[in-house]
């Protein structure tokens, strides 16, 4: 069984992102439930997916503190659902602030030291760039599978697994993108041992 909790702001691609995971798991032949929340996502509100999978999987619904991977598309949403992350479980963090409009308007502050905030509570934090690696890709609105790329060296699906998730998921204009984008990810952090 593997929990994954993927936050984000909408338009960032998270919906996408747990689609091609999903895809990925149903391929290998296991039960996947999924779960979106998409709150006010056209106005830059927080979306947030579930990604459950195993040999029986009765619900779509993470746990506070049950997560094996925490997926964070930016660092506030990361640190929004940090709580959701198990003992044992992997931050994979993109480096990425996206102000609020109550940031943006003054009426609040963005957190200080987000990043060292997720270190401090998950052991396994894996951070990169994902927007200038998918940049570096082609497009940076392929973070995404940058971010599924380094989730990818954690989990044993074979890459032709993740590549056919990638093309059946992803609009076919920009597969060749979202590969490279998967590629520079899943080169980008550590490796587990």
């Amino acid at each position: 069984m593997a929990d994954v909790l993927l936050a984000g702001v909408g338009g960032q691609g998270n919906v996408l992102s747990a689609r091609v995971l999903a895809q990925a798991a149903l391929s290998m032949g296991y039960d996947v439930k999924t779960s979106e929340v998409h709150g006010m996502a056209q106005r830059g509100g927080s979306v947030v997916c579930m990604v459950r999978w195993g040999e029986k999987v009765h619900s779509p619904l993470i746990e506070v503190a049950k997560a094996d991977f925490l997926l964070a598309f930016e660092l506030l949403e990361g640190l929004r659902f940090l709580r959701f992350l198990g003992g044992e479980g992997t931050a994979i963090v993109n480096d990425y602030r996206l102000d609020p409009l109550p940031v943006l308007r003054g009426d609040a502050v963005y957190p200080e030291g987000a990043m060292e905030v997720i270190r401090s509570y998950a052991a396994g934090t894996v951070e990169l760039d994902a927007r200038e690696l998918a940049a570096q890709a082609g497009d940076p609105r392929a973070a995404g599978s940058c971010i599924l790329g380094a989730l990818s060296v954690f989990l044993d699906f074979p890459a032709g697994v993740w590549e056919e998730s990638i093309r059946l998921s992803v609009p076919p204009r920009a597969v060749e993108v979202n590969l490279g984008a998967f590629e520079a990810g899943r080169k980008a952090g550590p490796h587990p041992a």
